[in-house]
């Protein structure tokens, strides 16, 4: 089955720094994908990479089986939405569906029209005219009516209210559903990527902290409580990423693909908030790098 994205020692440097170093992924088609990291973790730069906007400086990174930005048929298959929603504030909501028309292929008119309708646009309105939700929706829509087989945006939502961050999810997901299209999606918001996705991507300092199906991480990072204890005791197969400890108790958040059996610990599953922020905040090793513990599956 083809990847929707594979990278190998994929990086992104400039000058002297390294805004993605040494990512090796390897997505699924089909997925619905959330990155998630800090600023300047190298998100942006694994998407524009991802849709050829950006040419590699080490590494190599294919996006359904094609190299970003090879040519017209590699373009046709992947939309992107970058962030701010981007169109052009003098152009109408008609004129961007005139314009799509001409510069796509296999552009759906009747499937970009009947979302204007249904969404409520009027077509001669201005972009400039219209409000944040309703310009992320004109730009989803463009995205959607080329057809592609997969969608990359870029922090889609971040400047929404939360009732047209619901809307442009949930028309998101119908889109997923109704066309099978593959989506790769950056955000900080957690709860959205909880609701939306099925697989999951942490960047912290330019490298790759955790990737992997998201009901398989849950499932093999747990919270462990219990009397206090050196996590160096722990068994090998018990990888931890936090500990915490008062006088009598210690608590850690721990990856492992093994059952625990230690009675002595209260054994509690994490949510995906419990799990991205347990990546997030770990403190970097001595050598001044982020340690990454957590296989890429």
């Amino acid at each position: 089955m083809t990847a929707l994205l594979r990278a190998r020692g994929l990086g992104k440097r400039y000058r002297r720094r390294w805004a993605l170093s040494d990512c090796t992924l390897d997505v699924p088609a089909g997925s619905v994908v959330g990155l998630v990291g800090p600023n300047a973790a190298g998100k942006s730069t694994l998407l524009n990479l991802a849709v050829g906007t950006l040419t590699p400086t080490a590494g190599e990174i294919e996006v359904l089986g094609g190299r970003p930005g090879s040519g017209a048929a590699q373009l046709a298959r992947v939309g992107f939405v970058a962030q701010a929603s981007p169109v052009y504030p003098r152009l109408s909501v008609a004129d961007h569906l005139r314009l799509g028309a001409r510069l796509n292929p296999g552009w759906d008119d009747a499937l970009a029209r009947d979302r204007i309708r249904r969404l409520g646009l009027d077509a001669n309105s201005r972009a400039s005219a219209l409000s944040g939700g309703q310009r992320a929706q004109l730009a989803l829509t463009l995205g959607l009516a080329k057809r592609p087989a997969a969608l990359v945006l870029d922090e889609p939502v971040a400047s929404l209210d939360p009732l047209a961050r619901r809307a442009f999810l949930q028309d998101l997901m119908e889109a997923v559903a109704e066309h099978g299209l593959s989506v790769l999606m950056s955000s900080h918001l957690i709860s959205d990527l909880e609701r939306t996705c099925d697989h999951l991507v942490v960047l912290i300092g330019a490298q790759v902290a955790v990737a992997g199906d998201i009901e398989h991480l849950l499932a093999t990072h747990h919270r462990l409580s219990g009397p206090r204890r050196d996590p160096a005791t722990l068994p090998a197969n018990q990888h931890v990423l936090s500990a915490s400890h008062t006088e009598r108790q210690s608590t850690l958040l721990v990856r492992t693909e093994q059952p625990i059996h230690d009675p002595s610990w209260t054994v509690t599953p994490l949510n995906l908030e419990d799990l991205v922020l347990a990546y997030l905040s770990r403190p970097p090793a001595e050598d001044g790098s982020r340690r990454v513990l957590a296989a890429v599956r």
